[in-house]
């Protein structure tokens, strides 16, 4: 149903995309010249443009409520797989390399002394 309506959704979009870029800036819509009676004429196109662009933008909006709606209301919570939770990963057995004796050194006195602390400016 979703997938559906999705689709729906995009062709509204595609449709409202074209009658907006038929418009002329103006207003004056298509601009098409000929006979001062009938459907088509310059005045007619631009209001059969502007009912389609409202048409098409209402339903559009109302599709995306309803899309949403129906997002929200078939949400299923995440499921997270704990079938390998506390399991370790088996490593490599390598045999401790023999410890090296560390030279002895003799502690200076003056090494430990820290300077002194200037205070910053301000």
């Amino acid at each position: 149903m979703f997938a559906f309506l999705l689709i729906v959704q995009t062709l509204i979009a595609s449709a409202l995309v074209g009658v907006i870029l038929m418009q002329r800036s103006e207003g004056g819509g298509l601009g098409v010249g000929g006979s001062s009676s009938g459907f088509m004429t310059a005045r007619g196109a631009a209001d059969f443009l502007t009912r389609s662009t409202s048409i098409l933008g209402g339903m559009f909006i109302i599709l995306s409520i309803v899309m949403a709606a129906i997002a929200g209301a078939t949400r299923t919570p995440t499921k997270i797989d704990t079938s390998l939770a506390g399991k370790t990963v088996p490593t490599e057995q390598t045999q401790p390399a023999p410890a090296q004796p560390q030279p002895t050194q003799q502690a200076n006195p003056n090494q430990n002394q820290q300077a002194p602390a200037v205070p910053l400016a301000q």
